[in-house]
């Protein structure tokens, strides 16, 4: 069985246009940890098939936490709900991780994929995902070439086994090093990201870079 987390925070437009496409006969259950909303978010989702959790602590990694206390299922999907993750994606994760992997990661810079530098022009973000990618692959011995997208499904006896204790925007990041530590059976499903569809982004850029590196650091210690 599948459970979806979905985190939200002021994202009613890329709501609008995800849940259409959402294939619930695929799932279980679908987790909403919202923070906060004040955009029509939760009005929007008061009569959609959903278990809505208000989240305690600010903070993407800490509002995923919360809501895998929730879980019951044996697999779990993390998709955002700015318009970047396209559903039709969710069959080949789950399909991928029925064929005994640990954790399936979407990849936006393997064969086959692409990510959204609209609103990076310079490909900053670009860059930065794969010189941290790269370090992964080095310090810890993996085979990755995306490590932060965040559309992505896991077993969840390998998120026991990673103890994520992510708080912020580091959770993709934090699995994908511990995953590699512990030498879990990881693939990757190459996707093309869509354009963020209203909101704002809660991720910044140098900050987000910085957290990384701490992670790094304290991941080889």
């Amino acid at each position: 069985m599948v459970t979806i987390i979905l985190t939200t925070m002021n994202e009613v437009d890329g709501l609008k246009w995800l849940w259409p496409r959402l294939n619930v006969d695929l799932v279980r259950k679908i987790l909403i940890v919202d923070n906060h909303s004040n955009d029509g978010t939760l009005e929007f989702l008061s009569d959609k098939p959903c278990m809505v959790i208000t989240q305690s602590v600010p903070g993407r990694g800490n509002g995923i936490r919360e809501a895998m206390n929730y879980v019951e299922d044996d697999v779990v999907i993390l998709m955002s709900s700015d318009g970047n993750d396209d559903p039709v994606y969710l069959f080949p994760l789950i399909k991928k991780l029925g064929e005994e992997h640990d954790i399936v990661c979407g990849t936006r810079f393997a064969q086959g994929g692409s990510s959204d530098d609209s609103d990076d022009p310079l490909h900053i973000r670009r860059f930065g995902n794969k010189l941290f990618t790269n370090l992964v692959n080095l310090l810890f011995a993996a085979n990755y070439t995306d490590t932060t997208y965040g559309f992505r499904g896991f077993k969840k006896q390998a998120w026991d086994a990673m103890k994520i204790n992510s708080k912020k925007n580091e959770t993709e990041y934090m699995m994908s090093i511990r995953a590699a530590k512990l030498k879990m059976k990881t693939a990757e499903i190459p996707m093309t990201e869509g354009r963020r569809l209203g909101g704002k982004v809660k991720a910044k850029t140098f900050p987000t870079g910085l957290s990384f590196l701490r992670l790094i650091f304290s991941e080889l210690t």
